[in-house]
C-alpha cells in the first residue's frame, strides 16, 4: 500500500493520496481521523489487543467505518451497511475503491504512525 501526505499551505488543509484499491483509507484518514491523536491512540491500542484474535472492533464514523478483525482492517462507507434496497442511477454509483479498502494491521499501524508524524511536523 502506497500513500503520500500533503498539506495545502494556503488553507492549512491536509490531503492523503493512497494507491489504487486503498483510496477509502485516505478518505477515512482525512474525514474521520484527522489530527485527533486520541483517536489514533485508540485505534493503535485496539490493533495491539486484537492481533492474532478473532474478536472484532468497529469505529463508526460519520461517513466511514473502520472494522478490525482477523489481523485485517476494513474501511467501508456507512451507506454500504444500509438496508435500503433502492438502486441508484447508474451515473450515481460510487467507484468501489472509494467506498471500501482492506489492509493488514501492520500496514494500518505504519500508516497511522506516519500520519501522526506528518501532522505533528506540519
Amino acid at each position: 500500500m502506497d500513500y503520500e501526505f500533503k498539506k495545502n499551505t494556503l488553507d492549512g488543509s491536509y490531503h492523503a493520496i493512497f494507491s489504487m484499491g486503498h483510496e477509502a483509507l485516505g478518505r477515512w484518514l482525512i474525514e474521520e481521523v484527522g489530527k485527533d491523536f486520541s483517536r489514533i491512540d485508540a485505534i493503535l491500542a485496539q490493533i495491539g489487543a486484537l492481533k492474532n484474535s478473532t474478536r472484532e472492533w468497529r469505529l463508526v464514523g460519520e461517513d466511514l467505518t473502520l472494522s478490525l478483525q482477523d489481523n485485517e482492517a476494513l474501511v467501508q462507507a456507512n451507506y454500504l451497511f444500509s438496508e435500503d434496497d433502492t438502486e441508484l442511477d447508474e451515473d450515481m454509483n460510487f467507484y468501489d475503491d472509494e467506498c471500501m479498502s482492506l489492509c493488514g494491521f501492520e500496514d494500518l499501524e505504519q500508516m497511522l504512525h506516519a500520519w501522526r508524524a506528518f501532522v505533528t511536523r506540519f
